[in-house]
């Protein structure tokens, strides 16, 4: 069961700070509480109320089996991201994002697959039978396809979801979802267009205590989903191993009746017999 959100905890973690008031979006004036100092300042029970909306959602998606890619390049979000993506084993992007991840993401997976066939060379002694300079540039190859794509080499197909910590900054990643219909879950500050976005959490993206807070609970819900997946695949393998063993015990479940019908035959014989 994911943790209660408290507001007292996402306020301790600054959660309800936003930008300099000059520099708002106006879309994002249902979410905002009040104007303190020049800044504006988040309400943060509309940010409880839409954490739990989206982690209702992100449940139900890990609990289908599809990915959740995660998307945070500025180097607050970068190390807390890998960190709670993967340890709900979903994928993400911490580097430049790299054009037409989503929309041409074929040649992204051969991009893929030239990483995999890096590893089976070295495997197999490929490797080694190359020249010092061919195997110098075939690392280097390797470490920059590693550096963009290692979080996502499992990632066989398309995310059921994108999960982006500052919308302004990753828009390409927000284009490239909306053209593909892939649902938008992120942390949106006073200063971007939630509009853009299908779940929005109003929240402070800039600190890293904020996003770490946020993070946390929404990966949560991840974690969450992923359990009622494992559980109900285990309750149906053993459904299946239930009907498997019936299965098993049916034949000789037959030759008993089928002997004990032919007991009863020859004793019916034999009495018939006797009485004639």
């Amino acid at each position: 069961m994911a943790s209660k959100i408290e507001v007292k905890d996402l306020l301790e973690a600054g959660v309800h700070f936003g930008h300099l008031t000059r520099k708002w979006n106006p879309n994002m004036a249902p979410y905002i509480y009040m104007e303190r100092n020049g800044i504006h300042v988040i309400n943060l029970y509309k940010t409880v109320a839409k954490i739990e909306e989206a982690n209702e959602a992100l449940r139900k998606i890990a609990a289908s089996g599809r990915k959740i890619l995660f998307v945070a390049t500025k180097k607050q979000a970068k190390d807390i991201v890998a960190e709670k993506a993967g340890a709900v084993n979903m994928p993400y992007i911490t580097e430049r994002w790299p054009g037409g991840m989503l929309t041409n993401f074929v040649t992204i997976r051969k991009a893929v697959k030239k990483m995999t066939a890096i590893d089976r060379m070295k495997k197999d002694g490929t490797f080694n039978t190359l020249s010092k300079k061919e195997r110098l540039q075939v690392d280097r190859l390797r470490a920059k396809l590693e550096k963009q794509l290692g979080s996502i080499a499992d990632m066989t197909r398309l995310p059921g979801a994108l999960f982006i910590v500052d919308t302004m900054r990753e828009h390409i990643a927000v284009k490239e979802a909306q053209k593909l219909n892939i649902p938008i879950f992120a942390m949106v500050d006073t200063n971007s267009d939630p509009r853009d976005v299908d779940y929005v959490i109003p929240s402070n993206d800039d600190a890293s205590k904020s996003i770490e807070s946020i993070l946390s609970h929404v990966t949560g819900a991840v974690a969450e989903g992923l359990s009622e997946r494992k559980a109900e695949r285990a309750e149906k393998d053993a459904v299946k191993a239930e009907k498997q063993a019936d299965k098993d015990e049916a034949p000789a479940g037959k030759e008993e009746t089928a002997a004990d019908n032919s007991d009863e035959v020859k004793a019916e014989a034999t009495e018939s017999n006797n009485e004639n």
